[in-house]
């Protein structure tokens, strides 16, 4: 089956690019909402990020603190790549076992980390989500109420824009509007349809 890895640096519009096609039937696989699930309560996951990072990385409900841990890794590199050995892994474990269960002519892996992280997924093909910089500060301050200073720290943590383009096969530039992107989505469908091998 044919497998698409999408990707793209932050408030690019990966989420709704997956979504929009989801809508056409393509099965997505998303490796932010698969580390969301690994950390809630009781799982291992949370606790190896307890032991590693103190009892400050969770709530006083005992779930992650998403927002102290993300000031943590994205201001010191060397917290990032701890959390980072911590996760990727187990995240990567658990899209190789959902790919074995996945129906349809073709499937969609969401990773944002594909060109940083250090598994190696097996996707056909690169999809990058681009947008220009300044759109991602104005997107990522609106959407999350992110400072410009942990924006700049977030983008510096990622692939450059010019990386992720060299790197792609293809590319949906979300500069303008959801129309524009539905219509770039339902273009390339229409090829990874015909890209997709067929079975009898």
């Amino acid at each position: 089956m044919l497998t698409i890895g999408l990707t793209g640096g932050l408030a690019s519009g990966k989420s709704t690019v997956a979504t929009l096609f989801a809508a056409r039937g393509v099965p997505i696989i998303d490796t932010d909402l698969i580390a969301r699930e690994l950390v809630e309560p009781g799982l291992p996951a949370l606790q190896l990020i307890r032991d590693t990072f103190g009892p400050a990385a969770l709530t006083a409900q005992g779930r992650l603190d998403r927002v102290w841990l993300r000031e943590q890794v994205f201001t010191d590199p060397a917290q990032r790549q701890r959390l980072e050995a911590l996760l990727h892994p187990l995240i990567h474990q658990e899209v190789v076992s959902r790919l074995l269960k996945l129906p349809g002519t073709y499937r969609i892996i969401v990773i944002p980390l594909l060109l940083e992280c250090a598994q190696s997924y097996p996707i056909d093909r690169v999809l990058l989500v681009d947008v220009p910089e300044p759109l991602q500060y104005q997107r990522a301050a609106a959407r999350d109420g992110l400072s410009p200073a942990l924006i700049a720290a977030i983008l510096g943590s990622q692939a450059t824009r010019a990386l992720r383009l060299a790197a792609a096969d293809d590319v949906i530039v979300n500069d303008k509007d959801l129309s524009d992107l539905d219509a770039q989505v339902a273009q390339l469908h229409d090829f990874y349809l015909g890209m997709a091998p067929t079975s009898d």
